[in-house]
């Protein structure tokens, strides 16, 4: 992650023409991706403002603490989380956790919005994943809708 923040995005916006604020800038990806796109957003919040996270790893750390948010000053982020139903049995459970815990984070309040979509049949795998791409974009960057 500290690559990404420190070195490939400065980078980036060095020799391409960017928007640089954070409220231009995401970060996202799927299964690990998607639980690395989960830290990577609550641990560099000036860094990135859009969170885009489908079907996320949760089960390698199912009792994830959220303590570390203490040490960092939240801002306003959009997250849109997805899951798919027939993915495991745990998947849906996991994210609709996640969501709620950090939804009822007192240093949150007012700062995290969050989308979650489920699709009941959706397995874990690209083509449900690239299904979803464009109502994630479409949410993070182009909407107003709070969820």
């Amino acid at each position: 992650i500290r690559f990404i923040t420190d070195t490939l995005k400065p980078f980036v916006d060095k020799t391409f023409r960017t928007k640089t604020e954070r409220e231009h800038t995401g970060i996202g990806g799927s299964s690990m991706g998607g639980l690395v796109s989960i830290f990577s957003g609550l641990i560099y919040p000036e860094v990135f403002g859009k969170l885009m996270v489908f079907s996320p790893s949760l089960w390698v750390i199912p009792k994830i603490k959220l303590g570390f948010l203490d040490f960092f000053d939240p801002q306003e982020t959009r997250l849109y989380l997805y899951a798919g139903g027939d993915e495991s049995e745990t998947m849906v459970e996991h994210v609709s956790k996640l969501r709620k815990r950090l939804l009822k984070r007192e240093s949150l309040q007012g700062k995290m919005k969050i989308r979650l979509s489920i699709n009941e049949q959706g397995k874990h795998n690209e083509s449900y994943w690239s299904d979803e791409f464009p109502k994630a974009i479409e949410w993070l960057f182009f909407s107003n809708k709070e969820e």
